[in-house]
């Protein structure tokens, strides 16, 4: 009997993941890895060591793959020092075959059971999702999407099948208290932080996610714990790529799902001066400098993206500042204020910004108004917009519908 209960580990097959699922072990919880397949991947068997894949409402039995029936804890059996037994690295994407194969035999060196699960479904709608926001002339974030919809929206569904309390993930963020409610707060090592991308994490399943390595100091930290554990990840690069845009064409998926959105139009100057021309906006963002195919003499920036006329605009870095922000979508994980209300909060608008001090106002329609101290450099419609206290614990956040004076 565990000391904590059950907890479903989502394990990525990077050292982060794996990490975490080895603490909460060490905690006494009981846990489950969860490799989530989002791809058509070949199955393999069972004597090459890879893992069937499972539909996620099938029982524990049909979806498992066997752990290592030693148990053998991994601080006192470490692996061999061999260079040969080390996994091969072949991208920086995130959960690929290889992911699994990693997955798989992280959790067999714990001595934890492990299921693979097939959202492949799931995961194509978020695909479908990346494809139509750029065919609006937004930015996307699957990223935050993935999390909203699959780790912490179908894996809880799966957690609650096993009647497990918990999900946990390697993602550097913590749940802290807060007038006794759970709520989501920085990690403690503020360049790894992620609690940007898991603003839309559902107020009432703040309490069952768990974030183990994000009291940790560094990445360093995890790594180190990763060798003395003797876990074969513990080099593992760190993912760097959307995993369905492993080579960074993300245009590529927006012409395979949205080929009628790809029209030839002008890239001008903000007074109208016609600079060339391109093959579709979608190939463009906010803010975007390199890759313009224009050459103006000095540094151009895009301001400006227009679907009806299909025309991109450009202008100096200063043309990229604004002074607020309207955002839709909104997800509080606290009591909302009071329509009209103003609210103080530091606000994020993509995962690398610097936090800037603003004052929020929450509409009747449930929109809310964000108007910074200072400017700030391409808004960009569809990323996400998250609000934090003063402490780095998360108010709520929503996504970017456009940006104001």
């Amino acid at each position: 009997m565990s000391r904590h209960g059950k907890v479903i580990v989502a394990m990525s097959g990077g050292v982060d993941s794996s990490v975490a699922a080895a603490l909460l072990k060490e905690q006494g919880y009981e846990c489950v890895g969860v490799f989530m397949r989002v791809g058509a991947h070949p199955t393999v068997d069972a004597a090459s060591g890879s893992c069937a894949t499972a539909d996620p409402a099938a029982t524990p039995d049909g979806a498992t793959c066997d752990a290592d029936p030693s148990g053998a804890d991994a601080r006192t059996n470490p692996p061999p020092a061999d260079p040969s037994t080390r996994p091969r690295r072949l991208r920086h994407g995130c959960c690929s075959a290889d992911d699994a194969l990693d997955a798989r035999a992280v959790a067999g060196r714990l001595g934890i059971p492990f299921y693979a699960l097939n959202f492949e479904a799931d995961f194509d709608r978020i695909i479908t999702y990346f494809a139509d926001e750029y065919a609006r002339a937004r930015t996307p974030n699957p990223c935050v999407q993935c999390n909203i919809h699959l780790k912490f929206g179908k894996l809880l569904r799966y957690a609650d099948a096993l009647d497990a309390p918990y999900v946990a993930t390697g993602h550097y963020a913590r749940i802290v208290a807060r007038d006794g409610q759970p709520r989501l707060a920085r990690a403690a090592h503020a360049a790894k932080d992620q609690s940007y991308v898991l603003f839309g994490i559902r107020r009432a399943d703040l309490g069952r996610c768990l974030f183990p390595i994000g009291e940790l100091a560094d990445k360093a930290a995890v790594r180190r714990l990763a060798v003395e554990l003797g876990l074969r990840v513990h080099a593992k690069p760190d993912s760097q790529e959307i995993c369905f845009v492993p080579q960074g064409d993300y245009t590529a998926v927006v012409r395979a799902r949205r080929p009628d959105t790809l029209r030839p139009g002008e890239i001008r100057t903000a007074d109208g001066r016609v600079l060339g021309r391109h093959d579709g906006i979608a190939g463009f963002t906010i803010g975007q400098r390199r890759g313009l195919g224009v050459a103006a003499g000095e540094p151009l920036y895009v301001t400006r993206l227009d679907v009806l006329s299909s025309t991109v605009t450009l202008g100096p870095r200063a043309a990229l500042l604004a002074g607020g922000l309207v955002a839709d979508d909104v997800n509080w994980h606290t009591d909302p204020p009071a329509v009209g209300a103003a609210l103080r909060a530091e606000v994020k608008i993509r995962h690398m910004h610097a936090p800037a001090a603003a004052t929020l106002q929450r509409a009747a329609d449930g929109r809310v108004t964000v108007q910074f101290d200072a400017p700030q450099s391409a808004v960009t419609p569809g990323q996400a917009a998250v609000f934090y206290d003063a402490e780095g614990v998360v108010i709520g956040g929503g996504w970017i519908a456009a940006a104001v004076p």
